[in-house]
C-alpha cells in the first residue's frame, strides 16, 4: 500500500533517486525549469536546489559511495554535483545528447554521448578527458536513451528507443550482445535493468511483458506477463531480496516462484 503521496504539481517530477541519507532523493523537474532539486521525504521540504541546466535532465545518477551524483541534459552538458553545495562541481560540454552513470565503486562514470560512443571518465581527474572512449555502430533509427553497469562493475548496458538493447564490456567496449525481440514502435523510453547477480539482463516492453536474457549465453530465458496495460517505462530490481518492480501507469512487484 503506498504510505504516502508527495506532490510536486508547480515543477513536475521527472527523473528521481535516492540519497544515501534517510528519506531524501534527488529529482529533476518537466516544468518551469531544469533545476535539479533535493528533497526530505519525512517532512516534504526542500533541503537545495542544484541550478545550471538549461533544458531537460535526461540522467540522473548517484554516486553509490558518498554525495556525488552526476546530471546530464538536453543543453548537451554533464554537470557533476555535491549534495552538500548548490554549485556545480564540475561541467562537461558534449556534442550531443549524454546518458551517463557511475559504475559501482564511484571511482569513474560512463557517459553515453550522441548516441554512438561511451566516453570513461575518472571522478578525481574528469577535467583531463575521458580516459577510454568506445565508437559504436551508428543506428539511425533510434537513440540511446539509458546507460548503466552491472553490479561486478564488467559489464555496461545501454538502452535505446527502438527495438534493442545492447550489453558491452565495461573494460574494451567490445558489444557482447544485442538483445531485440521486444515491442517498442512508438520509440518509448523503456527502462532496461540488470539482476543484482550481473547474470541477467531484463527489459519491459510496450505491450507489456518483460523479456529476460541470459548476458553471458545471450539467449532470451523468460518473457514474463505482468498483465500490465501500457509500455513499460520502468523496471527496478531489489538490491537485496529477489524481488522488482515494473511500472507502466500502475505498477507490478515480483516474486520469485519456489517449487516445492
Amino acid at each position: 500500500r503506498p504510505k504516502r503521496t508527495l506532490y510536486s504539481k508547480k515543477y513536475g517530477v521527472d527523473l528521481i533517486r535516492y540519497t544515501h541519507a534517510a528519506n531524501t532523493v534527488v529529482y529533476s523537474s518537466n516544468k518551469i525549469d531544469d533545476t535539479i532539486r533535493y528533497l526530505s521525504l519525512h517532512d516534504n521540504k526542500y533541503i537545495r536546489y542544484f541550478p545550471g541546466h538549461t533544458k531537460r535532465v535526461v540522467a540522473l545518477s548517484m554516486s553509490p559511495v558518498d554525495d556525488t551524483f552526476i546530471s546530464g541534459s538536453l543543453d548537451k552538458t554533464i554537470r557533476l554535483w555535491d549534495l552538500r553545495s548548490p554549485n556545480c562541481q564540475g561541467l562537461m560540454h558534449l556534442q550531443g545528447k549524454p546518458v551517463c552513470s557511475f559504475d559501482p565503486e564511484g571511482l569513474i562514470f560512463a557517459a553515453g554521448v550522441n548516441s554512438e560512443m561511451v566516453k570513461l571518465y575518472d571522478l578525481r581527474s574528469f577535467d583531463k578527458g575521458p580516459f577510454a572512449t568506445f565508437k559504436m555502430l551508428y543506428d539511425r533509427t533510434c537513440e540511446w536513451t539509458g546507460l548503466k553497469f552491472s553490479n561486478d562493475g564488467k559489464l555496461i548496458l545501454i538502452s535505446t528507443n527502438g527495438g534493442f538493447i545492447r550489453l558491452i564490456d565495461a573494460f574494451k567496449g567490445a558489444v557482447l550482445h544485442t538483445f531485440g525481440g521486444y515491442n517498442n514502435s512508438k520509440a518509448v523510453t523503456l527502462e532496461a535493468s540488470f539482476t543484482p547477480d550481473s547474470q541477467f539482463i531484463m527489459i519491459g516492453s510496450e505491450d507489456g511483458k518483460i523479456h529476460v536474457w541470459n548476458g553471458e549465453s545471450g539467449m532470451k530465458v523468460a518473457v514474463l506477463d505482468g498483465k500490465h496495460t501500457g509500455p513499460i517505462t520502468c523496471l527496478q530490481f531489489n538490491p537485496k531480496f529477489m524481488t522488482f518492480a515494473s511500472a507502466c501507469s500502475n505498477m507490478a512487484f515480483w516474486l520469485p516462484t519456489i517449487d516445492d
